[in-house]
């Protein structure tokens, strides 16, 4: 018995890892993933399981028998496997819900999902008391008994940890997740009935897989979000993913889908939006001209917008796009026309990547921001002295950022920073948006420097008219003032600090603009 019990425990501990992480991703679709939503996950899960703790030592001092254990574990699986279909509604309410920003139906609804975990992880927190009180025979072995079953169950944990991340929610899918591990996890509890209970026991239990298997035949094919135009939805190792067709423009979301992170249409390269502005980085320097440009680097390829608009107004120069997830990269081939051949995509992190080239480029674009999801590491004074060396002399660092109306403290931080390792920093808010992008100059430049260039290249037909138009743009709302702040290091970034405030501030505010 002592050998399937230490079994048991095993595959208890990897599921309830396996389950929070799935709970993560499953709430994070339409939630997003910021440190709040990690840390209301984690937090209440760490409550359950002490609940359970508590619990399984009573129960099992109450009954201290195999089939009382098996009893409890095939009732945590079973409602385990449930959580996803029942969730199913209250989520995709939510996902309406954050399309358009209603803040109390998304906190009910957050805390509706958060409650459905409470029964399946409670009970999977008796199983450990519950197996240290049926192996001991005596207390003489007790701190040895108790050692091992919680390492068991640790090292169980373990391997939950990695499973769903790595395996099988990029696999399979998240609801498919839960319904693996809440299937083996009953599996080991109706074996356990069969085996230490009685055929009565089992037979009385076997309706559970029939039943969870039944609900995910019939929920089969069910989009987790049902947005205006939704037209492919995909979960990646790193994101939940939907392409969205409005107004005849192609676009990206991620996640909670609060930002356009891609767009997209066959005739037409001008957006409005930030990726026109990284076109117009060079031009800070006096007397540039678009054929002096002659390689880029876009940190945040995301579906390759600025990537198309580059190659569209600099010709087939090389464009080196890092971007850490494959699956965005595949969606951006099929939906977003992301197929010129200038493009090198390389897959990982963007500041390693950066840091590992050998290249020097004029324009390194950085779109891996989008508040609440802002890199620490791509904020720092290190991140920015990497960037820098791999910029060429009159090269341009430009990040696509944010700030909310009345608070410009992540702008702020951001420009205190980059001042510090480059001369000149300018910043412009795009109309009709959210975002501000920075410009960072490798020498020392000027405003008129700008004005000067756009003034020229207007009187050139050569000169891609998106270029002129987007120069306009940032002519028309540049701006050289910052307040001095934190210089933020790899060391002490407080950005998860400042965005979480700045975010929820806004939201509660009533505001609901975009960013992207």
């Amino acid at each position: 018995m002592r050998r399937y019990l230490l079994f048991t425990v095993f595959i208890s501990g990897m599921t309830t890892l396996a389950a929070e992480l799935a709970a993560a991703r499953l709430i994070g679709n339409v939630f997003g993933t910021s440190n709040i939503v990690w840390a209301s996950i984690i937090g209440l899960i760490l409550i359950y399981l002490t609940f359970g703790y508590f619990l399984g030592g009573k129960w099992a001092d109450a009954n201290p028998t195999p089939a009382a254990l098996y009893r409890v574990l095939a009732w945590g699986a079973f409602t385990l496997g449930l959580v996803p279909y029942i969730a199913g509604p209250v989520l995709r309410s939510a996902a309406s819900a954050f399309e358009f920003l209603q803040v109390g139906v998304l906190g009910a609804s957050f805390l509706a999902v958060l409650v459905l975990f409470s029964v399946p992880i409670t009970l999977l927190g008796t199983i450990s008391p519950f197996a240290i009180r049926l192996s001991l025979d005596d207390t003489v072995n007790a701190g040895k008994i108790s050692g091992r079953i919680y390492a068991i169950s640790t090292l169980g944990s373990f391997i939950g940890t990695f499973l769903p991340t790595l395996v099988t929610i990029p696999a399979i899918g998240t609801k498919n997740t839960f319904l693996v591990f809440s299937l083996l996890l009953l599996f080991v509890a109706l074996a356990g009935l069969g085996k230490f209970a009685s055929r009565r026991d089992l037979l009385m239990h076997l309706w559970m897989p029939v039943a969870i298997v039944i609900i995910a035949l019939l929920s089969r094919g069910q989009a987790l979000k049902s947005n205006t135009g939704q037209i492919y939805e995909t979960e990646s190792a790193y994101n939940y993913i939907q392409v969205a067709e409005v107004n005849g423009f192609t676009i990206l979301r991620l996640n909670e889908g609060q930002g356009v992170h891609s767009i997209y249409h066959p005739d037409t390269l001008q957006y409005n939006g930030p990726w026109d502005q990284f076109l117009v980085s060079p031009y800070f320097y006096a007397g540039r001209k678009p054929a002096e440009v002659q390689r880029v680097a876009i940190v945040g390829l995301a579906a390759g917008t600025t990537a198309r608009q580059m190659t569209a107004v600099y010709g087939g120069i090389p464009i080196d796009g890092f971007e850490i997830d494959p699956e965005i990269v595949a969606v951006g081939e099929k939906y977003f026309g992301m197929t010129m051949p200038n493009l090198t995509i390389y897959i990982g992190d963007g500041r390693w990547n950066l840091e590992q080239s050998p290249h020097q480029y004029d324009i390194i674009a950085v779109d891996a921001y989008r508040p609440p999801y802002i890199p620490p590491h791509m904020t720092t004074q290190e991140f920015f002295q990497i960037a820098a060396s791999h910029l060429t002399e009159d090269g341009v660092l430009t990040l696509n950022s944010a700030s909310v109306p009345g608070d410009r403290r992540l702008i702020d931080g951001l420009a205190t920073t980059m001042g510090t390792i480059f001369p000149s920093i300018y910043a412009v808010d795009i109309p009709g948006s959210l975002n501000t992008m920075i410009f960072a100059t490798k020498q020392k430049t000027t405003p008129e420097n700008f004005a000067a260039n756009l003034a020229a290249l207007s009187q050139d037909p050569a000169v891609h008219p998106l270029l002129i138009t987007s120069m306009q743009t940032t002519l028309a709302h540049l701006r050289t003032d910052y307040q001095t702040t934190t210089v933020f290091t790899d060391d002490h970034a407080p950005i998860e600090w400042i965005v979480n405030d700045m975010v929820i501030r806004f939201i509660l505010g009533g505001g609901t603009q975009y960013l992207q």
